[in-house]
């Protein structure tokens, strides 16, 4: 549209130019000139009228455009919202069902070590009475029944906190999506307001034809163009890069081996830390191969990343922050030892992030990722490092 408007109106121009200089030429009297300036004029005033239909076209476009920004951002607020009351939510869960399994546990094996079911037996062979020995059942069947109940609480928390886990995910989902139609839309805004800007300036140079300022509009209409070019550009640089990161993200789903060399004795670089003492262990490693197959994360993220490279992961453990919680909920082991094969958990920031251990040489380890320093796509991006000094929180084990 822009470039029609531009088009037309530089023709109209060079036209109207040419124009000017045969009446010019012709004008031997100024009667002449009068006609020729009225005709001039004339013919001005109807591509006027053309003109403001192309801008009032553009202006409907833009007014199109911030009502859906604003609409998103409002759905945005009201989905971060909604994600945190769950996560709120899910923690609570998550801690009530890791302490009921606890006590569990705990119980069995004490049922285990006591005998239960003889002590049971030999508490009612030793009642004094019937009396007594009604009692004594009476008080077992009402432990049998706490016991029950308690089972009976953990089923129903567990399913309450799946339904939360995947209603939090889906949000998640949803905010990012927004947040990526919001970045696309920003730039056709200002490819659109560029576009009108041009589109206004021309119109006000050709109701200037037969002025003195004809001149500065004509600069102050070919910088706008200058402006609407440049937008366009950068809005084609966008989507090119949108389309690499695809391409990143199509290119991910192929195994890649991850890097295990052991590590030089000489001091890295200053952007990878590493253990103040050279490290001699033989280094552990493992192949990773990635699968698309149930993977409900936000693509390029972190948390879809880490889903690529270890399958096993659950499909609704939230932000990269709640998934020690999620795991230990789902009934994985975690702890702060790094195996291979392990998912190590950063909470040190608002969304957190996440990794796949791929290597291990003694302090030292490798892993493969998305979503770090801009790559969208998993792989192993920053060699061996130190991960008590970057920071991490835990692992969760297959």
């Amino acid at each position: 549209m822009k470039k029609k408007i531009v088009a037309t109106l530089l023709l109209s121009t060079i036209a109207l130019t040419s124009f000017a200089s045969v009446v010019s030429v012709k004008a031997d009297d100024t009667d002449s000139q009068i006609a020729a300036q009225d005709s001039k004029i004339n013919e001005i005033s109807a591509k006027q009228a053309a003109a403001q239909a192309e801008v009032d076209a553009i202006q409907a476009q833009v007014d199109t455009i911030r009502a859906e920004q604003e609409k998103l951002t409002a759905e945005n607020e009201r989905l971060e919202a909604e994600s945190q009351k769950l996560i709120a939510e899910i923690e609570q869960l998550t801690a009530d069902i890791i302490a009921r399994d606890g006590a569990l546990k705990e119980q069995a094996r004490s049922a285990q070590t006591d005998a239960s079911a003889t002590s049971y037996i030999n508490t009612i062979l030793d009642s004094k009475s019937i009396v007594d020995a009604v009692s004594r059942v009476n008080a077992m069947r009402e432990i049998v029944s706490a016991n029950n109940r308690m089972l009976e609480q953990q089923k129903a928390d567990k399913e309450a906190l799946a339904k939360k886990q995947e209603e939090n995910q889906a949000a998640i989902n949803t905010v990012w999506e927004n947040q990526q139609k919001l970045a696309a839309d920003q730039k056709n805004l200002e490819t659109q307001e560029a576009a009108l800007q041009a589109a206004q300036l021309n119109l006000a140079a050709e109701k200037a034809t037969a002025e003195d300022k004809k001149a500065e509009l004509v600069a102050q209409k070919e910088a706008a163009e200058k402006a609407a070019r440049e937008a366009a550009a950068r809005q084609a640089a966008y989507e090119e890069e949108q389309r690499k990161i695809r391409e990143q993200q199509q290119a991910a789903v192929t195994p890649v081996a991850p890097v295990a060399t052991t590590p030089a004795a000489s001091t890295p670089a200053a952007s990878t830390p590493v253990a103040s003492t050279p490290v001699t262990s033989t280094p552990v490693t493992t192949p990773v191969t990635y699968s698309s197959a149930g993977n409900t994360y936000p693509v390029g993220q972190c948390t879809w990343g880490a889903k690529q490279a270890a399958p096993w992961v659950g499909n609704y453990w939230g932000n990269a922050g709640q998934w020690l919680g999620s795991a230990r909920a789902a009934g994985f082991s975690t702890g702060s030892t790094p195996r291979v094969g392990a998912v190590a958990v950063w909470t040190n920031s608002y969304y957190g992030h996440v990794a796949v251990v791929t290597a291990v040489n003694g302090s030292q380890i490798q892993v493969v990722e998305s979503n770090y320093a801009g790559n969208m796509s998993v792989g192993n991006y920053r060699g061996w490092f130190n991960p008590a000094a970057d920071g991490i929180a835990g692992y969760i084990y297959p």
